[in-house]
């Protein structure tokens, strides 16, 4: 079954342009992944350096894979540089 996953992140400001493209930089790994099918990523009206990420995967096994990736955690390690607070996620399932 598919699930979703939900990132919220907080970017130190100014430091905006700079996990834009980092950001770029993982999704572009995370695509042809095992389960990927799509993803999105969103900035709070009311605080422009909260960002939140949805991704939907085929299963919370490919997920999870996918969480492990050595590629994956390295970008993760250089975006939480950029991070005002610590990465929250959060694996949602069907109702």
């Amino acid at each position: 079954m598919a699930v979703r996953i939900i990132i919220d992140r907080k970017v130190k400001k100014g430091k905006e342009s700079d996990f834009a493209k980092i950001l770029r930089e993982l999704r572009s790994k995370a695509i042809p992944s095992k389960g990927y099918i799509s993803g999105e990523t969103l900035r709070a009206q009311d605080d422009p350096h909260n960002y939140i990420v949805i991704t939907t995967w085929q299963s919370v096994e490919d997920w999870k894979t996918w969480e492990k990736n050595p590629e994956r955690k390295k970008i993760q390690t250089k975006i939480e540089k950029l991070m005002a607070r610590p990465t929250k996620t959060k694996v949602y399932l069907y109702a």
